[in-house]
């Protein structure tokens, strides 16, 4: 199943390019059911440390966490997209996460204590 979930290699970007995209971590404060949501997702808040504070995502990770885990869990997230507006809710960043074989999101995390607001380099 994997070759089915892999894709080509994107086209060669100029590391400056690589540089616009701000990924930061951040830890989930709050993880709520998004019923409305057209395939199911969880609502995250999420807190950036005092540069960026405290945003909100919608992600489809249902399959591998519960509400429960979610909690103070570190997560990486795009955080200078413009928000997007899907169903009811107003998703500031973009949670990141990885295929596993059956195409559902695994979370990107980080081994060691990272600090809050870091940015991925």
């Amino acid at each position: 199943m994997e070759a089915a979930i892999a894709s080509p290699t994107a086209d060669r970007i100029a590391f400056d390019d690589f540089l616009k995209v701000d990924i930061r971590i951040g830890r989930v404060l709050r993880a709520e059911r998004f019923p409305e949501a057209r395939k199911p997702a969880f609502k995250l808040t999420i807190d950036f440390g005092p540069d960026i504070g405290v945003k909100r995502s919608s992600a489809q990770i249902t399959r591998h966490y519960t509400l429960d885990q979610l909690i103070g869990r570190k997560v990486a997230a795009v955080v200078n997209f413009p928000p997007r507006q899907i169903g009811p809710f107003m998703s500031e960043v973009l949670t990141l996460g990885f295929p596993d074989a059956d195409g559902e999101v695994v979370l990107v995390g980080v081994d060691r204590d990272a600090v809050v607001g870091g940015r991925l380099f």
